[in-house]
């Protein structure tokens, strides 16, 4: 006798394949002409299907009711998809762009890192009640990187190609894909002191000295720059195989389209991600390293310019992964916990997300030849989103903390940042993707409802007033015969009367007398789009 088998896996299945088919049939609708990111969808969606709501999506069961399994399924999917982004951001570049451009993204990953991290650092500091001043590096160096994932929000589409230079939209590409990676040494540092400074180094002796030692050649040395190394590797070997492959004709062209996810997923995102995990080394900064090295002569990205897949399985993990963040994020901490009272986790977030990236840009953007102008400057400081990188590196610093014991237990001040970095940051990978998701549309609302209000109702009062006054008289028009000639401007319309002929007169109405007069000069009607209207004598205008 057949039976329901409504087992997590089935369920699963079910739920994402519904989603992502119904939300495949209207994607267009929401991105192209809504501007809504598939992020922000995403996560609602996985908000409904969590243990909220309809409880489809049941994260505890799928890690055996373990928290440290969960936030080992959380960091191993994040880094699954930060490998396949980066990739794919490494590999959309043109020929040679980091060398090219190597000025400006200094800037970014240099002193543009080092003052977000600070920046959001310090508001943490201040805002967070008892809490030191290391702790707050912690948790501002795990929303130090933008975000690839987001930031693809503003830099493809409809709304990218018309508002955003492409100059500014590889900029922001390539510092989203290097600054994930570089994440590292900000993390490391605090971590490295919290140990083996705080609580006067109880349980680890060697003071900062051992700190800073470990921090240079564990974290720069072997973290960063074996992974630049590996990444250089596998990219030149990788681009040199398929050219090989191409010249002997081993490869055929479905194979050769199919190659960009083979290097993402089998080649770079796989063997990159799993050696480098293997190693414990940068595997982030690998990958990005490794998808730009291999595209390093733009004979591959000219090659694939068309090719849509690889933007089908980036759209497929993006909404996975964030639908995983609905369900798995620690809502009910947001309202209890130990750390932060509400109502200044809110205005935390407010000030992060003005305060954490817009100064630095502002400070820098004269010297960033992508940001030609103020506005441009605004664009890229507001929108550095916290995302997906946020989440990963919170995984680490948990694994790390949760490390640091004294007799078998976690230790006081180790256990109170891992209990904060939690809460914060997902309050403001929270934060990020909300705002950040609606302020396109919202600034694309915001600039077009009142035009169109203004353009209905100048219209409304055209159409109706036949009257127009003019200082102390009134001068009336005949609207079924007078001819009107139409001037288009960027800021105004202007409608002006031709010379009045013997078909079409035209008469003055004095407002004393009431006697009909003819007139002494046509008139030019001007229309503004603000919904004002005047008219002045003027020398006659020829319409069109």
């Amino acid at each position: 006798m057949p039976t329901l088998s409504l087992i997590n896996f089935n369920i699963v299945c079910a739920t994402l394949g519904g989603f992502i088919s119904i939300f495949g049939l209207v994607s267009y609708l929401f991105k192209e002409r809504f501007y809504l990111s598939e992020a922000l969808i995403s996560l609602l969606a996985g908000v409904i299907f969590s243990p909220h709501a309809a409880n489809f999506i049941r994260p505890q069961e799928y890690a055996l009711g373990s928290e440290q399994n969960l936030e080992d399924i959380t960091m191993y999917f994040t880094r699954l998809v930060l490998g396949v982004q980066l990739v794919l951001a490494g590999v959309q570049l043109p020929k040679r762009y980091l060398q090219i451009e190597w000025k400006s993204l200094s800037l970014l990953l240099g002193p543009g890192m080092a003052a977000m991290w600070m920046c959001s650092s310090l508001i943490i500091w201040a805002l967070v009640p008892d809490f030191q001043f290391v702790p707050s590096l912690i948790v501002g160096a795990c929303i130090t990187p933008t975000d690839p994932v987001l930031s693809n929000s503003i830099v493809k589409g409809k709304f990218a190609d018309k508002n955003v230079p492409r100059p500014l939209q590889r900029i922001i590409v390539a510092e989203s894909g290097a600054n994930d990676g570089l994440g590292y040494p900000f993390l490391f540092f605090a971590m490295y002191l919290l140990k083996y400074v705080g609580m006067n180094g109880e349980g680890y002796s060697g003071g900062a000295g051992k700190a800073m030692a470990l921090w240079f050649y564990e974290t720069w040395v072997y973290t960063i720059l074996l992974s630049v190394v590996y990444g250089i590797t596998v990219g030149w070997a990788s681009r040199e195989l398929l050219h090989w492959a191409e010249e002997k004709r081993y490869v055929d062209r479905e194979s050769f389209l199919v190659f960009a996810i083979a290097l993402a997923v089998r080649s770079t995102l796989l063997f990159v991600v799993g050696t480098c995990g293997m190693i414990g080394t940068d595997d982030l900064l690998a990958c990005f390293i490794a998808g730009n090295v291999f595209t390093q002569d733009d004979w591959f990205r000219l090659e694939t310019m068309d090719d849509s897949l690889q933007p089908t399985i980036d759209m497929l993990l993006n909404l996975a992964v964030f639908m995983w963040f609905g369900a798995v994020c620690p809502w009910p901490s947001f309202l209890n916990n130990g750390v932060i009272p509400i109502y200044r986790l809110i205005f935390l977030g407010i000030l992060i997300l003005l305060v954490r990236r817009m100064p630095i840009i502002f400070a820098m953007h004269k010297y960033i030849c992508q940001i030609e102008h103020f506005y441009q400057a605004a664009f890229v400081g507001f929108f550095g989103p916290i995302g997906v990188g946020a989440v990963f590196y919170l995984s680490v610093a948990r694994e790390f903390l949760l490390q640091i014991t004294v007799n078998g237990k976690v230790r006081e001040d180790a256990q109170k940042v891992a209990e904060a970095v939690d809460v914060i940051v997902w309050f403001l990978v929270i934060c990020s993707i909300v705002v950040h998701g609606l302020s396109i549309p919202l600034a694309k609302a915001g600039y077009h409802l009142p035009r169109t209000i203004s353009q209905a109702l100048t219209t409304t009062t055209t159409m109706e007033s036949d009257h127009i006054p003019i200082g102390n008289n009134w001068r009336t028009h005949s609207t079924a015969t007078r001819s009107i000639g139409l001037v288009n401007n960027r800021n105004r319309k202007r409608v002006a009367a031709r010379e009045p002929t013997s078909e079409s007169p035209t008469f003055e109405i004095h407002s004393e007398t009431g006697q009909a007069e003819e007139p002494a000069r046509p008139v030019n009607l001007i229309i503004r789009e603000d919904g004002v209207e005047y008219a002045s004598e003027a020398t006659p205008t020829e319409g069109p």
